[in-house]
């Protein structure tokens, strides 16, 4: 690969780029293709300075349509949203609440608010992407939008089995958490890893020959990055997304990068295909200590933060 251009650059020659952030400043300096929130990321956003008249017109179009914190939490997401969407070419990547993790209907009801309030602040559903978490019920959830038409991200993934349901249930894309993989076999074995041998470098390796093996259209983003070293092993795969601390460490670099990850890769898969049925789900999912409490970890955290938003709201009420 060219050195003559930094790393940034030289990975979007090969990997759709995607900023993990709500900062609006950073997004324009990046200039990746999509974005993606959470509830973690929109609250650090919320308080700041900047932000304030976003987090004032959710709780006043709110108030005047007698929404409670929890749906003003809604409407400021999709405020974020919108903002996100007028500086990025691509797609926005908004949350379902994670309380609803474990309930079908309810992230279908989520789901349909958000996409019909992007549309009417003139957004169209292509370029909005429903996050559900990957329990049995998000998958399921998945199922029904996707033959809407409404795109969904898997986020909060962590083994071969949430990624196989997923792309069986036809989830346009997946969010494999890198990073977190590696911080759970780095606490349970007390050792460091090289970028090349991180469990979660190998689980989005893994992940991906799968879905090249059987001719999966799902998209593979991996998430979550603790080091660049993590990100540029995983070059070649169809999207990551990444911190701006991590795209400024590969804006600052022009050393050149290699593609690690080919289409090709599916010819490394020797296995079947995986039953994804819920029985075989559930039983998979449980056997995988890492995934099951990386799953549970990252809802309790992504739900303490969006209820500290919503406190933040109410008391602004």
């Amino acid at each position: 690969m060219d050195s003559s251009t930094n790393q940034l650059d030289q990975l979007k020659k090969f990997t759709r780029v995607v900023a993990d952030t709500g900062d609006f400043a950073l997004l324009k300096e990046f200039t990746p293709e999509d974005a993606t929130t959470n509830p973690s990321l929109i609250l650090k956003a919320a308080q700041k300075p900047e932000y304030q008249p976003l987090v004032e017109r959710a709780i006043a179009e709110g108030k005047k349509a007698g929404s409670t914190p929890d749906q003003i939490f809604q409407h400021l997401l999709v405020l974020f949203g919108v903002e996100i969407l007028k500086i990025v070419p691509g797609r926005v990547s908004t949350e379902t609440s994670p309380k609803s993790s474990f309930d079908v209907e309810a992230l279908l009801a989520e789901a349909h608010a958000f996409i019909a309030l992007y549309q009417r602040y003139g957004f169209a559903k292509e370029r909005v992407l429903i996050k559900l978490a990957t329990t049995w019920e998000g998958v399921q959830a998945a199922r029904v939008l996707q033959k809407e038409g409404i795109n969904c991200n898997m986020t909060l993934l962590f083994s071969l089995v949430q990624a196989a349901s997923a792309a069986d249930a036809g989830a346009k894309l997946i969010s494999p958490f890198v990073g977190r993989i590696l911080d759970w076999y780095k606490a349970k074995n007390s050792k460091d890893y090289s970028a090349a041998e991180d469990p979660g470098v190998l689980s989005v390796r893994e992940i991906y020959a799968y879905y090249k093996k059987f001719g999966y259209t799902t998209e593979v983003m991996g998430a979550s990055f603790r080091s660049k070293g993590e990100v540029l092993e995983l070059a070649g795969c169809d999207l990551l997304t990444i911190s701006p601390q991590l795209l400024a460490e590969l804006k600052n670099s022009s050393d050149p990068i290699e593609r690690k990850l080919q289409p090709s890769m599916g010819n490394e898969w020797k296995s079947g295909k995986l039953d994804s049925s819920e029985k075989n789900f559930r039983w998979l999912l449980n056997e995988n200590a890492m995934a099951t409490e990386k799953l549970s970890e990252g809802i309790r955290i992504f739900a303490a933060d969006a209820a500290k938003l919503e406190e933040y709201i109410g008391k602004k009420l």
